[in-house]
């Protein structure tokens, strides 16, 4: 359900394209861990509703206040999302739940990155410093990680509360350009720098959103429909 309805939202808010897909392809019978840079408020919903178009549910590693809105709680726990308790002796209890996802053969969505970047202003900057989570999901599971790299997202939603307020409100009517880039499946099992392979990866799909925000419109990717 609240994949779908991220689905409708997606292009009510934004123009969005994507590419790669041909890696999701790639991806193998079992779960798989897609890693994403973390930008801007809208980044769920943009995140989660392409990949519901794209044929994709994976389950969300989400801050745990999340559940304590009236209703929405219930809904993610329904559709197998995992709440994070930042900073508490709970944080750990989080990665064990991704793994119960990827042994049941389910995505898990993870923003390695841990927050929101703190500047305010509307452009994209390269992802930062990932947190070291993903890499001991993966080595403990096995897991492949697909790279998720996408920018303009802070068009939509970035800055005070005031202006994030208002980039929502106007979005239906600018509809930034917004675009998701998908990158190769990683095996950080057999790599000896899993963390620094996967932080350079991440930045790779990243600079290739960029790159197709730079080319003219309706020369990348379509978002597919439905």
């Amino acid at each position: 359900m609240l994949s779908a309805w991220a689905g409708a939202l997606v292009p009510v808010f934004s123009d969005t394209s994507v590419s790669g897909t041909g890696h999701l392809a790639q991806r193998p019978g079992t779960g798989y861990v897609l890693a994403a840079n973390h930008t801007s408020f809208f980044d769920p919903v943009l995140l989660v509703g392409t990949l519901h178009r794209l044929g994709l549910r994976p389950a969300v590693l989400a801050t745990a206040g999340l559940w304590r809105v009236p209703g929405l709680g219930r809904a993610l726990t329904r559709e197998g999302y995992v709440p994070v308790h930042r900073g508490s002796r709970r944080a750990p209890d989080a990665l064990g739940h991704a793994a119960e996802a990827l042994a049941a053969g389910r995505g898990v969505l993870i923003y390695p990155e841990g927050g929101l970047p703190r500047y305010r202003a509307s452009h994209d900057s390269p992802p930062g410093r990932l947190k070291s989570g993903v890499v001991r999901l993966a080595l403990s599971t096995g897991a492949p990680v697909i790279p998720v790299g996408h920018a303009g997202a802070r068009r939509v939603s970035s800055g005070s509360r005031a202006k994030q307020l208002a980039g929502w409100a106007t979005a239906p009517l600018r509809r930034p350009r917004v675009h998701v880039h998908i990158g190769a499946a990683l095996r950080l099992d057999t790599s000896d720098r899993p963390l620094a392979d996967l932080e350079t990866a991440l930045a790779g799909a990243w600079s290739s959103a960029v790159h197709a925000l730079d080319t003219p419109p309706g020369t990348d990717g379509p978002l597919p429909a439905g």
